[in-house]
């Protein structure tokens, strides 16, 4: 029997509280949500969620959204769930952005799926306060690590109800070998940031992290717990454990050397659409209700 997974909708919106937790904001419009933390200036953290947008209303939609996050000198991803409409495709690629290689999936797994334990020389647990910021070296580079320290330093200590996040090391030795995040809303957790150390990788640390989260304190009280993934070897090594793909975005990106611009518009036009009149208004004529 097929287990129930979670909708995408609801997905997504575990995704999008993520960041709000950690200090960013979302913004819903027709056509899409704007996700901003503007403190964090990197796409994973500034992204346009559920990306829907009708052809006829879609310039406003997108010179819009793009207006926001230029204005703030950041580089949003457009996350658009397949199959992407003709004119969606169209008008980000005018706008310089350009699909990646390979499309977001998010996992999701029933809490507490059996599997082998974690070895006995890889020690995961949650980190102390004093090892917040060794956390965050796994995952951020020197020019957003301090607002990401901070951003992560409130939220572990100081969840707002209904949510938690746990910040996660892996040791070896006494050594840190790799770290992780786990944010928990309701009844769904999120395994976020899953990083091995160079000499690490390839040795099946992550995995191992996973599946101690999967099971362990960390994600207690969820139901399910999801993963995201942008590399078809996670999903394989993770379908072992019970990861089964509940969601599927394509995302755009911005090349490196693309400027933060929207081009030139044209000459002015008349609206393409405007609400109807009614016929008593319309005989009003101006100034008279």
């Amino acid at each position: 029997m097929t287990p129930t997974l979670p909708e995408p909708a609801t997905l997504a919106r575990l995704h999008r509280a993520f960041v709000v937790a950690l200090g960013g904001y979302a913004l819903e419009f027709a056509g899409g949500v704007l996700v901003t933390h503007e403190r964090i200036p990197v796409p994973i953290f500034n992204f346009v969620d559920e990306v829907s947008v009708a052809a006829e209303r879609q310039t406003a939609f997108f010179e819009r959204a793009l207006d926001h996050y230029f204005q703030r000198a950041l580089r949003p991803a457009f996350r658009v769930v397949p199959p992407v409409a003709d004119h969606v495709d169209r008008t980000l690629r005018r706008f310089g952005f350009r699909p990646s290689p390979e499309p977001r999936v998010v996992l999701v797994a029933e809490r507490g799926t059996g599997g082998p334990e974690v070895p006995a020389d890889v020690d995961v647990r949650r980190a102390g306060d004093a090892e917040v910021a060794q956390v965050a070296a796994f995952w951020t580079h020197d020019r957003e690590r301090d607002e990401f320290l901070r951003s992560l330093e409130v939220a572990t200590g100081h969840p707002n109800p209904g949510e938690r996040l746990v910040p996660v090391l892996a040791r070896r030795s006494g050594a840190p070998v790799a770290a992780a995040l786990v944010f928990t809303r309701g009844s769904l957790a999120e395994i976020h940031a899953v990083s091995t150390s160079p000499a690490e990788r390839g040795q099946g640390v992550a995995t191992h992290v996973v599946r101690r989260l999967l099971n362990g304190p960390e994600s207690e009280g969820a139901t399910h717990v999801a993963i995201a993934s942008t590399t078809p070897r996670l999903s394989r090594r993770l379908a072992p454990l019970g990861f089964t793909e509940a969601m599927r975005q394509v995302e755009y990106v911005l090349p490196a050397d693309a400027r933060l611009e929207l081009p030139d518009p044209g000459p002015p036009t008349p609206p393409r659409w405007r609400p109807p009149r009614s016929p008593s208004r319309a005989r009003a004529g101006p100034g008279r209700a």
